[in-house]
């Protein structure tokens, strides 16, 4: 259990989310995230210099990415400061996180950003040296598509690792359609009353047209309009089995940021001094291969356990679900309802499988998200957990108010 931790209310933001080959899919993530960094620091009227440390985030390798938290530190306008790049597929924003928390914790460093961001966009294409291969012909990589496609460990697609949890959990496409439904009609809520809640926290990234020419991305691209009709016309991905294509996520770009610090400098930075986030307990988990919808389930026990909680201390939860299986599959193990209810909000003003997926800020958002929402319900303790690549998950809890 962590005690020194604290991230300043507002301390944090996130970009919009932009659709596979969107608005942000010429950009170079690394560039993106420090150039937004510094904009986002401007309005604050913060001085970057504050910074001793950077843990930056990124999964999805842009050129010069051996200089990646160097770089984007420079770019942000602290070219002080070194850090340090984690790479942790889904759960990359989480992992960076708690990094930042356990730093303060040993008085490594008392102001820490955690900057983090993908571009799923137009991904690399690695040629590997093969000298025994036939005629030396090269091995090819795309970091994207062959990686989602294909856990080298395991030999599965990630939809076959969630239906074998969807078949663990004996749960049918009717189900899965009901809380797709409940998601999207969760995500629309954080546009009511012309996107009231996104604009708590998110940040516009600027993205170059041209030469002389840029724009402000302010909103999510990816988002589909979802019925239950339509829903229910989708058929499984996989033959037999029972996860369409609304029922999983969709690859995205974008980039977000959160400051982890002192008690005494969070309240400085604070927009509220009266309301104080403190980084409680983390949690991982490797679950049995092929099996990663499942893995959030004993990293969020763990983190429980380390916090000194039970799931019914907590206020709100928030998941990188990317798919559906996921959310049900951890709300029947914990016993809790899946929709959420009046006492334990479930993924209210959004989730990953409808806003999209860019991997490294994935997780950030979802934390920024789960921060504000119990902020607004006055205090508590927050619960994410999300799965990753490779079966693994992680989970963090916070307490704010």
């Amino acid at each position: 259990m962590l005690t020194k931790a604290f991230v300043p209310f507002g301390g944090y933001y996130s970009t919009p989310f932009t659709r596979w080959q969107g608005s942000m899919a010429n950009e170079n993530s690394i560039v993106l995230a420090g150039n937004t960094e510094k904009r986002w620091l401007a309005e604050k009227g913060w001085d970057a210099g504050m910074f001793d440390y950077l843990v930056f985030g990124v999964t999805i390798s842009q050129l010069h990415q051996f200089y990646a938290s160097t770089w984007a530190a420079a770019i942000m306008g602290a070219g002080h400061m070194p850090g340090v790049t984690i790479s942790q597929a889904c759960t990359t924003s989480t992992t960076c996180v708690f990094n930042a928390a356990m730093g303060v914790e040993a008085g490594i460093y008392q102001n820490c950003c955690t900057l983090m961001t993908d571009r799923c966009s137009n991904g690399p294409h690695t040629v590997w040296p093969n000298p025994m291969g036939p005629g030396g012909e090269v091995i090819s990589e795309n970091w994207v598509m062959d990686n989602f496609n294909s856990d080298p460990n395991v030999g599965l697609k990630m939809v076959e690792t969630a239906e074998n949890v969807a078949k663990k959990g004996g749960f049918t496409k009717e189900q899965c359609d009901e809380l797709v439904l409940r998601r999207y009609e969760q995500y629309m809520a954080a546009l009511a009353d012309d996107r009231a809640f996104q604009k708590r926290y998110m940040f516009p990234a600027e993205v170059k047209l041209s030469k002389k020419k840029t724009k402000l991305v302010e909103l999510d691209e990816g988002p589909m309009p979802t019925t239950k009709e339509g829903l229910a016309k989708l058929k499984p991905v996989i033959p037999g089995g029972i996860l369409s294509f609304g029922a999983q996520t969709f690859p995205a770009d974008g980039n977000c940021s959160i400051i982890v610090t002192t008690e005494e400098k969070a309240k400085e930075l604070s927009a509220d001094p009266a309301v104080p986030i403190q980084i409680i307990s983390y949690g991982y988990s490797r679950t049995e291969p092929g099996h990663m919808a499942a893995a959030p389930v004993p990293a969020a026990q763990m983190a429980l356990k380390n916090a000194g909680l039970a799931i019914n201390d907590i206020k709100v939860i928030k998941t990188h679900n990317p798919f559906v299986v996921n959310d049900l599959y951890l709300a029947q193990q914990l016993g809790i309802d899946a929709a959420g209810t009046d006492d334990l909000s479930f993924n209210n003003y959004g989730s990953s499988l409808i806003y999209g997926h860019p991997q490294g800020p994935t997780a950030g958002r979802n934390i920024i998200e789960g921060i504000e929402e119990i902020a607004m319900k006055g205090g508590g303790y927050f619960m994410w957990a999300g799965c990753a690549a490779g079966d693994t998950g992680a989970a963090l809890i916070l307490k704010v108010g």
